[in-house]
């Protein structure tokens, strides 16, 4: 039990920090985070790779949800979505 607890804590730690991460991305670039990545230069590249990593939680919760919203996708979707970035959160 409570392993299940500190999990579960530890998940919650991982879904903020994706979610403090994009918002902050968001504040500064005036866009909301993608899952692409555009080739500048090989370090570039990589920090964005390593960025999205960080933050791909809260992206894939949000196209999720914006897939539950507006284009109407089943609910089991939204619950493979969320399964797996609270699997990534960690």
């Amino acid at each position: 039990m409570q392993f299940l607890i500190i999990y579960l804590y530890v998940m919650a730690v991982g879904f903020v920090a994706a979610g403090v991460l994009s918002s902050f991305v968001q504040l500064v670039s005036g866009e909301p985070m993608r899952f692409t990545v555009e080739p500048k230069s090989i370090l570039d590249s990589l920090a964005n790779v390593l960025l999205r990593m960080m933050a791909g939680p809260a992206i894939l919760m949000r196209n999720a949800w914006r897939g539950q919203i507006i284009q109407r996708r089943p609910k089991i979707w939204f619950g493979v979505a969320y399964s797996r970035a609270a699997f990534c959160s960690t």
